[in-house]
């Protein structure tokens, strides 16, 4: 009688449980096939008002033209805003009195209200909520390392990609924010900076320090999928890195771009030529997990979004990270850990690496941390293979660090 022969893979799969994603008090929107519905296409609702930060160095001279300034004073504005972090008429000071209101009013409308801000015990990390001119809720949240300021943004109120796991998710897509509404993040983050509202010590940064005073780096992992709002997302991030007093004057090295794996989006971001990081958000290797862990892998298939990752770096020579969420007994079992070396590792060393991001504990849910040991094994495999990998330091775990839970929070109260 013949015996059957398993592969190492199939031995290691029978060895441990598999948990199916499932969501936990909300229910996924379907299509009309019943799958998870996807939201490409945002919302039409009404519009923000425009901003200097909407506009080119071109159209702040003939807006300011237009409200009946000479055309220089768009550049004094332009400091204001990017370098002071102010949309204070009373301290523009270099202004002619009888007329800053009304340059303010035409050229920097009120864009984010915060309703509700969060701090850790240092207070070396804030969680911000702020409202939008509709109402709409969007988070971003300011972290001090040693050596840098990281901010990390959102892009779209809500989001479309319906993943079971993520807490924007729930919402469903609002709409897209506009670009102003996303540089208003920095500029608000960098306001709180300069006046210490952020804990935490500038000066531990060791040989290689940067006495950070303000934003050096910028994560779109906040609200949202950065590459739906394709154009709004690359218009804000051409006017980080516009030097000041015309932009924020950011490195684009320091800004990283995370997406669920939006193929052709992603190509056309390796067309950019803005050498910003690139991570790919992929939390599974294998496509039968990854179809109902990330939805829009219906769309595009793991290796597919790998590809376009490993095009992105042979493009522009940026290494590339990969984003795993470890979840207990659903994708962190040590077979996956091999195929996602052996899947990294088959399109060439040097290009990519790893940042497992370890989950909050939470008892009785099946979105929960993965065990110590097993995280560890997951790391271990992955470096052992020759993949560099280093597990995420989170931050934010005792304000509900993740982006969305507040602001599902605060709609739930209203």
């Amino acid at each position: 009688m013949a015996t059957e022969t398993r592969t190492p893979f199939e031995e290691q799969r029978s060895a441990r449980p598999q948990v199916r994603p499932r969501t936990e008090g909300w229910t996924q929107a379907q299509d009309s096939e019943g799958r998870p519905l996807l939201q490409f296409a945002s919302p039409k609702r009404g519009k923000p008002p425009e901003h200097l930060a909407d506009l080119t160095v071109e159209e702040r001279v003939a807006k300011v033209q237009e409200l009946g300034l000479p055309g220089f004073r768009a550049k004094q504005l332009s400091t204001h805003y990017f370098t002071h972090h102010t949309s204070d008429p009373e301290r523009m000071t270099d202004l002619p009195a009888a007329q800053r209101e009304q340059l303010v009013a035409g050229m920097l409308p009120p864009l984010l209200t915060e309703t509700r801000r969060l701090a850790t015990d240092k207070g070396d990390t804030i969680k911000f909520l702020w409202k939008l001119h509709d109402g709409a809720l969007v988070e971003s949240v300011l972290m001090r390392y040693p050596g840098r300021i990281t901010l990390c943004v959102s892009s779209q109120a809500g989001c479309g990609m319906n993943c079971p796991f993520c807490a924007t998710g729930q919402q469903g897509l609002t709409r897209n924010m506009s670009t102003a509404e996303i540089i208003e993040q920095i500029v608000r983050a960098n306001a709180a900076i300069a006046a210490g509202e952020l804990g935490g010590d500038p000066r531990k940064g060791g040989k290689d320090r940067v006495d950070a005073e303000r934003v050096t780096n910028i994560v779109f992992m906040g609200m949202g999928e950065p590459l739906a709002n394709y154009k709004r997302v690359m218009d804000a991030v051409r006017t980080m890195v516009a030097p000041q007093p015309h932009g924020l004057g950011m490195s684009a090295r320091g800004i990283t771009i995370s997406t669920v794996g939006l193929v052709p989006a992603i190509k056309k971001l390796a067309d950019e030529n803005i050498p910003i990081t690139f991570a790919l958000s992929l939390h599974a290797p294998d496509d039968e997990l990854r179809d109902e862990l990330i939805p829009v892998n219906s769309r595009w298939k793991a290796d597919e979004a790998i590809d376009a990752a490993y095009e992105y770096y042979a493009k522009t020579g940026r290494r590339v990270s990969i984003e795993y969420a470890l979840i207990k007994d659903m994708n962190d079992h040590a077979w996956r850990a091999d195929l996602l070396a052996d899947k990294l590792n088959a399109r060439g060393k040097g290009w990519v690496h790893v940042n497992p991001i370890p989950l909050n504990p939470t008892p009785g849910s099946v979105w929960t941390s993965s065990e110590p040991h097993v995280q560890d094994e997951f790391v271990r495999r992955l470096n052992a293979a020759g993949v560099p990998t280093t597990l995420r330091d989170t931050r934010g775990k005792e304000i509900d660090g993740a982006c969305g839970q507040l602001a599902a929070a605060d709609e739930t109260d209203v």
